[in-house]
C-alpha cells in the first residue's frame, strides 16, 4: 500500500526463518492496528497476523498459529512478522496494512496493494 513499506522478504528452505519489517512512511501508524497480509499466486488474499499497537495485544491465523510472531520495536514505528519453521506453503507476496477493520473491509476497500515483499519457501 502506499503508505506501507514492507522489506525482509528472501528465499529459504523449508523450516527455515525470516523477519519481515514494515514502516510507515510517515514513520508513525494512525489507526492503532497494522496487519500482515499475504497472497500467493492463484490464491485469495488472507490476513496472517494483527497487532494491536497500543497494547501488543496479538491475532493469528490458525495456519501460522505457533511458528510466526508479529511485534513492534519500543519506538512503535517498525512492526515486524517473525517467521519460523517455515512452510512452502507459506511462499507469497506479503504486505502490512495499517488498518483496525475487518479482514474482509480491508481486502474489499484497498485497491493498490504495491509490491509488498516476496517470501519463497522450497522444499
Amino acid at each position: 500500500l502506499a503508505n506501507m513499506v514492507e522489506s525482509g522478504g528472501g528465499s529459504v528452505q523449508a523450516g527455515g526463518s525470516l523477519r519481515l519489517s514494515c514502516t510507515g512512511s510517515t514513520g508513525t501508524y494512525s489507526s492503532g492496528c497494522v496487519n500482515w497480509f499475504r497472497q500467493a499466486p492463484g490464491k485469495p488474499r488472507e490476513r496472517v497476523a494483527i497487532i494491536w499497537t497500543a497494547g501488543d495485544y496479538t491475532y493469528y491465523t490458525d495456519s501460522v498459529k505457533g511458528r510466526f510472531t508479529v511485534s513492534q520495536n519500543d519506538a512503535k514505528n517498525v512492526v515486524y512478522l517473525q517467521m519460523s519453521n517455515l512452510k512452502p506453503e507459506d511462499s507469497g507476496s506479503y504486505y502490512c496494512v495499517d488498518d483496525c477493520s475487518s479482514d474482509e473491509i480491508i481486502i474489499r476497500a484497498y485497491r493498490d496493494w504495491g509490491q509488498g515483499t516476496q517470501v519463497t519457501v522450497s522444499s
